[in-house]
């Protein structure tokens, strides 16, 4: 029998949490990175992968020390054991989000009656997102094609998302707000220019 202060706990967890909490623990995060002097990035995180396993012998880009980014490693597959866990033990199999705004879902409206959601049935992940749509010829454009521009793009700038938008920013680092920019640009031109075309 599970102890009523388990149950108790995982309710809280499960619970939809405003949008500030999140900012407030990603500002705490990147106060005591910037405290210890480290640079947060995900995509930092296949470079020290490729590093360890060897790859400094073919390439100088690999030659460094990657040991002394092992927590970076770390915070990566905390995110994806953290996701797995959040799925499985906090989440019920065909959970719908709540609380979507109503301009958001004419926006999906506008953009595709592929996403023309009711009022508290937007799925957790869209439907387009599966191994059916996979095999498809928008599936390979989107998710295959869309995977390689990420990759290339990540490493090309220099760093993901994370490592620009966030840990670039709070460092106030100028490439970083640059390919930020670039980052919103392109999630512009991918909405309302290719997207519509596409569906």
């Amino acid at each position: 029998m599970v102890p009523q202060f388990l149950l108790d706990l995982k309710d809280f967890i499960s619970q939809p949490w405003p949008w500030y909490v999140a900012g407030l623990m990603i500002s705490l995060i990147m106060f005591l990175l910037l405290w210890f002097g480290k640079d947060f990035g995900i995509s930092a995180n296949l470079r020290i992968m490729c590093a360890a396993d060897g790859a400094d012998k073919f390439s100088d880009f690999f030659k460094f020390d990657w040991a002394s980014q092992g927590w970076n490693l770390m915070v990566a597959l905390g995110a994806l054991f953290g996701g797995y866990i959040a799925a499985h033990y906090f989440s019920t199999p065909g959970e719908q989000v709540a609380h979507v705004s109503a301009a958001t879902l004419e926006s999906l409206r506008q953009l595709s009656p592929q996403f023309a959601y009711e009022t508290g049935a937007v799925p957790l992940v869209p439907e387009f997102y599966s191994w059916t749509s996979l095999f498809s010829w928008r599936g390979l454009l989107i998710i295959v094609g869309g995977g390689f521009l990420v990759g290339f793009g990540a490493r090309y700038a220099g760093g993901c998302t994370s490592g620009h938008a966030i840990s670039g920013l709070s460092a106030l680092q100028l490439p970083s707000l640059v390919a930020v920019i670039g980052f919103f640009l392109g999630g512009l031109a991918m909405t309302h220019l290719l997207f519509p075309l596409i569906f």
